[in-house]
This record gives C-alpha cells, structure tokens and sequence, in this order.
C-alpha cells in the first residue's frame, strides 16, 4: 500500500510504542507528513509528563525527521468550511483536529488515525492503522 499520508497524534504515539501495524503501513507509504498541530499536541503531553525533558527531546529529534506542514490560509478556509458543515450536523469535532483534517484535505492527503470522530467530515480520506 503506497500513498500520501497524513499522521494524527495517536499514530505518531502508537509508531514510538513500535505499533506493528503502524510500522508495517508507514514502511510501505510513498510520503508522509506530520501536522504541526500534532507536534503542539505531542509538546503538551511531554509537558506534562513526569519525562518531560527526555520527551521534548524525542519530539526534537521526530519533528528534525519529519516533513512538516504548517496552516496557512488555505488552510484556514478548508478548517471554516469543516466546521461550518459539522456545527450544521450538530456534530462538532475538538478544535485540534479540526485544523488537522483541513490540513489533510488541503493537501489531497490520506489521514491516518484511531479517532472514530472524523467519520463525521465529508470529503475527508482517512485510514486506520
């Protein structure tokens, strides 16, 4: 399975965990990317964590070996017209990964996570490791 991958927190954690689907898919994915969302997201945890310096510093070094992309605004219309749709659903997602899937979106990306929620955005390609 090749493809253009999009990770979401609870991939990049499971990948650190040596998730052996994870690390079976990511080995046959053509390109991957990361959200800087997710490593906001990742830096938070660590904070908070009884590790933190050794954690901050495994983010260092993922985020030095990882493409990264960044919200710009193209990405900030497909997160109004995201949340536009799921507030008209009654079916709000958090905040976080709004931006994540707009970023996926925007991008033409496949999102790879283990949250059931973004079911609820159309349009929206996802995968499940």
């Amino acid at each position: 399975m090749s493809g253009r991958f999009l990770l979401d927190t609870n991939i990049v954690i499971a990948l650190w965990a040596n998730d052996e689907s994870v690390m079976n898919h990511l080995a046959l994915a053509s390109e991957v990317f990361i959200p800087l969302i997710v490593l906001g997201e990742l830096c938070y945890g660590a904070r908070k964590s009884a590790w933190s310096a050794k954690n901050i510093a495994r983010i260092d070094d993922f985020a030095i070996q990882s493409t990264i992309l960044l919200a710009d605004m193209t990405t900030a219309q497909q997160y109004g017209q995201i949340k536009n749709r799921l507030r008209a659903k009654g079916r709000p997602i958090p905040e976080n990964d709004l931006w994540i899937a707009a970023l996926a979106v925007q991008y033409t990306l496949t999102l790879v996570t283990r949250d059931d929620h973004f079911n609820a955005i159309g349009g929206l390609s996802l995968a499940k490791w």
